[in-house]
């Protein structure tokens, strides 16, 4: 028997035909507000309908303010999106956790929270994060407009097949370093964009030493490097974190799974179409400098200097221009103005619990407006259970209600023009957290410290409680 990849077993096991593209069976189709209304649309014109409702879950994530949700939503259009979701839902019989439910919260987090994300599935949703599900060892990516409204009629989605991609972590990383640590270095070996066309499978002992949290923000990453997707193989942590969930197998059924999960996994002397190597050996706390998540460096170091090719030189002169700052500049000399933290990328209550460890007991910095967005209603009320938001609160946080937030600026959820934030969302693109905001990628244990302190540093740096 041929070896085959994760990848290849994954995809193989949902191909149901072969022309212009593979149709693929979906397992599960995540939607939100945003990407929703006009596929809904579709169907009502055509007078299909959803052809699984079961497999179907929606909630409200982009769109949501989260403060005052008590208060007409003063985006026209965020107001009309959520209100089409709920009506669409309603007429077409699809689960639905809208703004304010106890199930609301990120379409990223609520899946593996609830217990929908699991291994060996494909999952779609009308996002490019998506890449999240990838964690647990599914097959999950973005699809367009068009695809969720084919995928609403028909619970398949004609794609190309995309190539296979190893990329092996090696070497021991510092103590302090988190997934997003990981993350921002692999972005700039493979380059932004480098893995376009393929689907990544993250291997070797750092990866596997990663929580399941970890690892989700590893494979949310992926999309940064241009791939469609970012998958780690399944194990005993991938089992821990589904047992017990409202969706998981349970009984009989649960040791089925797990059988079967076991078996979503890379055989031996399996081919990749690419391999890549990255050595993480002493690779601490990282930031990103620039405007793509691969010009990024130590939070301890300075802007490089000098660049390998033409191309890079000219991109990083592009960057510096729109951020305001200098080659060799010091990250600590840069001026921050806003600390975020959650997104789908880090706002699980692993990444709260890992900031309030280093926030209890401090204060933020006079000049720093900090706020903190759970990914979810879950989250949020696991968080003020175990007393995270007072400690936060404390601080000089604003505690917030679960949404996308300040990752996509919306809602007044915004960094002012020409200020700096750093942020534990996933992306740095001009303009990505306001017109002319200037975002600095890091993880939730550096946007804490960053807080206290006043500018980009690590928990390390502190001084301990007490001291001046």
């Amino acid at each position: 028997m041929t070896a085959m990849t994760l990848i290849d077993k994954v995809w193989n096991e949902h191909v149901l035909h072969q022309a212009e593209g593979d149709l693929l069976y979906v397992d599960m189709h995540l939607i939100h507000e945003v990407t929703s209304p006009q596929p809904f649309e579709g169907l009502r014109q055509a007078g299909r309908r959803v052809r699984r409702p079961d497999l179907t879950v929606g909630t409200a994530d982009h769109d949501v303010p989260t403060s005052g949700l008590d208060l007409p939503l003063a985006d026209a259009l965020a107001a009309e999106q959520l209100r089409l979701q709920r009506e669409n839902c309603a007429e077409f019989g699809v689960e639905l956790h809208p703004m304010g439910s106890a199930g609301q919260g990120i379409v990223h987090v609520i899946g593996p929270e609830m217990g929908l994300t699991q291994p060996g599935m494909t999952i779609v949703c009308g996002d490019s994060h998506t890449a999240t599900h990838g964690a647990f060892g599914a097959i999950a990516f973005g699809i367009g407009t068009s695809q969720v409204e084919h995928v609403l009629a028909t619970q398949t989605v004609r794609v190309d097949r995309p190539k296979t991609m190893s990329v092996t972590l090696v070497g021991a990383p510092h103590a302090d370093a988190t997934a997003k640590d990981l993350a921002l270095p692999i972005i700039a070996r493979i380059g932004h964009g480098g893995a376009t066309g393929h689907l990544i499978e993250f291997r070797g002992d750092p990866v596997t030493a990663l929580t399941m949290e970890g690892r989700m923000t590893l494979c949310n990453m992926a999309i940064e490097a241009g791939a469609r997707s970012g998958l780690v193989a399944p194990d005993e942590t991938t089992f821990a974190y589904l047992k017990g969930r409202d969706r998981s197998p349970r009984g009989e059924l649960w040791e089925q799974a797990v059988a079967y999960w076991r078996s979503v996994r890379t055989d031996d002397g399996a081919a990749f179409d690419r391999e890549v190597v990255v050595d993480v050996t002493g690779v601490g706390p990282m930031v990103s400098w620039g405007t793509n998540p691969g010009q990024s460096v130590s939070v301890g170091g300075a802007i490089p200097s000098e660049f390998p090719d033409a191309q890079q030189r000219a991109a990083a002169e592009s960057a510096l221009a729109y951020m305001g700052l200098r080659p060799g500049q010091a990250i600590s000399d840069i001026p921050i103005h806003t600390v975020f933290i959650g997104s789908c990328t880090n706002g699980r209550i692993d990444d709260l619990r890992s900031a309030a460890r280093i926030v209890d007991g401090r204060s933020i910095a006079e000049s720093i407006r900090a706020i903190v967005v759970p990914g979810s209603a879950q989250t949020k009320r696991r968080a003020e259970e175990e007393g995270l938001d007072r400690i936060f609160l404390d601080a000089g946080f604003e505690w917030r209600s679960p949404g996308c937030s300040m990752c996509v600026g919306m809602n007044g959820d915004t960094v002012p023009t020409g200020m700096h934030s750093a942020s534990t969302s996933n992306r740095n693109f001009e303009s990505r957290q306001g017109p002319g905001a200037r975002t600095h990628l890091v993880s939730p244990e550096t946007a804490a410290a960053t807080a206290i302190a006043g500018h980009l540093t690590t928990p390390s740096t502190l001084s301990p409680i007490g001291t001046h």
